[in-house]
């Protein structure tokens, strides 16, 4: 088996294994003392990654269920979607299939969306959510969720409904200094831990929007997450096992602090780029794919030299023991994904650079 540091896909993330071993201590009752205790322990710890004083749902689900969840409570009659990537087109395509009309408002992948143009989208009031990718994992474009919820917010009665799947942890998040509507994420990027669980924050204003909506369905009603919540309970049977390595993982976090987390990935996310850059400038033309000033902390999306492919290159490092991602959709054989995040460090970083430059230059 390979050494830990080898393992940079763009989620799901390497997990220690202090954690992994978490997850074999014995089952206990969802309903019972041990689980509103474990609950109540895991709550502030959470708080403090969310950087927000509301509750934090912990939903036994993908990220994609509590996207679901998202347009059920928070969109009325038409959602105007964000959408520069595979997964923020994923949250328009959310949006559809749960009967809302939704526009989406797509720029070239790898490109954020500019507050302005999203601005002059809302003006009317035609819409009533707006949906965004804050890190789209696709591409490693970060966008400027604060100045979009600021423009959502202007514009009157819209929601922010906010996929953060490869930003919380990872890339500063404030659910409640920006004003963020809905920001959910998945346990398996920089939170560090197995897939399996979700995790997000609904403001009271969403909550309102929540108890006009019809459609909220079972599973994924906020208003049930709140009223759990708040009893350190969930509303359905949790991923019991996912709540141990929860909860030893975020211990760490706590002992880490936020910002020094944030700190690392930014380490990470900049020895990438300037790696890029020295290659280029060497002859081996590896761009970053979103422009510098709008790139996530968190996943790279590096394009290849010509005559290799991305497929390729991701099949040359397994070779050598390291494993990174091709691209995604329409990018993968153009591009190669190094997901840098969660426990990971600069040193171990720069072992997969080395093996990538040997790859790249042969």
């Amino acid at each position: 088996m390979a050494p830990f540091g080898s393992f940079f896909l763009p989620g799901p993330t390497e997990v220690t294994e202090d954690v992994l071993a978490a997850q074999a201590r014995p089952m206990i009752g969802h309903r019972g003392k041990g689980m509103e205790e474990l609950l109540g322990r895991v709550q502030p710890m959470l708080q403090r990654v969310f950087r927000t004083t509301r509750p934090v749902y912990i939903s036994s689900s993908s990220a994609t269920g509590l996207m679901e969840g998202a347009i059920r409570n928070g969109a009325r009659r038409r959602v105007l979607s964000l959408v520069n990537g595979a997964f923020s087109d994923r949250f328009h395509k959310i949006a559809l299939a749960c009967g809302i009309e939704a526009d989406a408002m797509e720029v070239e992948w790898g490109q954020t969306h500019r507050p302005d143009q999203v601005a002059a989208a809302l003006k009317g009031g035609k819409y009533d959510a707006v949906t965004v990718a804050h890190s789209e994992t696709s591409t490693g474009a970060l966008n400027p969720i604060a100045e979009l919820a600021e423009v959502a917010h202007a514009a009157g009665d819209a929601m922010l409904l906010v996929d953060s799947v490869t930003g919380v942890a990872g890339n500063p998040v404030e659910s409640d200094a920006w004003k963020l509507d809905f920001v959910l994420t998945g346990s398996q990027k920089a939170l560090a831990l197995p897939p399996g669980l979700a995790f997000g924050v609904a403001q009271p204003a969403l909550l309102e929007r929540a108890r006009t909506q019809k459609g909220r369905g079972i599973y994924f009603d906020f208003l049930e997450f709140e009223k759990y919540t708040l009893q350190n309970q969930t509303p359905n049977t949790p991923a019991v096992s996912l709540l141990y390595a929860l909860a030893k993982q975020l211990e760490r976090i706590d002992q880490e602090t936020l910002p020094v987390r944030w700190a690392r990935h930014e380490a990470m996310a900049r020895r990438t780029w300037e790696w890029a850059d020295a290659m280029t400038a060497r002859g081996v033309p590896v761009r970053v794919l979103a422009p510098a000033g709008q790139r996530s902390w968190t996943v790279t999306c590096l394009t290849v030299p010509p005559g290799k492919k991305g497929s390729e290159v991701n099949a040359a490092m397994k070779a050598k023991g390291i494993t990174i991602s091709a691209g995604y959709g329409k990018l993968k054989d153009s591009t190669i994904r190094i997901g840098h995040m969660g426990e990971h460090t600069v040193a171990e970083l720069d072992r997969v650079l080395a093996a990538l430059e040997e790859v790249l230059t042969s």
